[in-house]
């Protein structure tokens, strides 16, 4: 059988150079390349890697902006288990919501890694054998919506109109409540012109998005965090050289096909 092919992105030198050779010392894996920025790993991830161990805190754009990237890639996109010191519930959050097959936080044994690996390598290989024709129960249906990976129609004409002037539908604005009433303080037409401040390529801050809206910036938030927790929209963090991580958003693309 085919070594799993792995990409390991990390900012520290030593790390890159010590998760290689924990790889490498397991059965089944071959370290296919390293990178040191988040538009290196994507660069690497144009070619043939089947797993990516990718740390969080990178230079320029940051490890959950990896993430959203890879996420436009579908099923032909690599697997990613987080290697990181980040343990804040955005971070995790934003980084479970892409769907990542593990979260490892450092520092880590060999053993720890060893161990992580191998239960992957034996999912992956039961996926490959699962019959793809086999009926879905419900539950499963259930959970193939919430996770995004079935598309749902945009909740009002006011949400279509909105991604339609931003050249890109949102994948599921409203999939949260199923067309249901927004809640209690919210209303159609700025939510509409929130999502209009949204672009699906640019992600800007919430302070631009209440900028561009007519609205204060802690309306501007409420809007925000409701449309993150409907999966219509995806959070960023840029990290600068101090200081907190800027917070970004951008409309969250559509699954392929």
């Amino acid at each position: 059988m085919t070594d799993i092919r792995v990409l390991i992105v990390d900012d520290d030198p030593g790390a890159r150079s010590l998760h290689s050779r924990f790889v490498a010392e397991i059965d089944g894996f071959s370290v296919a390349a390293v990178a040191g920025t988040g538009e290196a790993a994507l660069e690497h991830c144009r070619h043939a890697i089947d797993l990516v161990l990718l740390d969080m805190r990178l230079p320029g754009i940051s490890g959950i902006e990896v993430l959203h990237r890879l996420r436009t890639l579908g099923p032909d996109g690599p697997d990613v288990i987080v290697i990181s010191s980040s343990r804040d519930q955005v971070t995790v959050r934003q980084a479970l919501a892409a769907h990542v097959v593990g979260y490892l936080i450092k520092p880590f044994t060999a053993d720890v890694l060893q161990q992580r690996l191998q239960a992957y390598a034996a999912q992956r290989r039961a996926s490959a054998d699962e019959v793809r024709d086999r009926p879905l129960g419900q539950g499963e249906i259930d959970l193939l919506l919430s996770t995004g990976r079935v598309r749902v129609p945009p909740r009002s004409s006011a949400t279509r109109s909105a991604a339609s002037s931003s050249g890109a539908e949102p994948h599921g604005v409203g999939s949260g409540s199923l067309g249901g009433p927004l809640p209690k303080g919210l209303a159609e037409v700025t939510l509409a012109r929130v999502l209009s401040a949204l672009d699906p390529v640019t992600p800007i801050s919430a302070a631009e998005v209440a900028a561009a809206s007519g609205i204060s910036r802690a309306t501007a938030r409420r809007y925000l965090d409701y449309l993150l927790s409907d999966g219509s929209i995806d959070l960023a963090h840029h990290y600068g050289r101090r200081g907190r991580p800027t917070v970004l958003y951008r409309l969250a693309p559509a699954p392929p096909g």
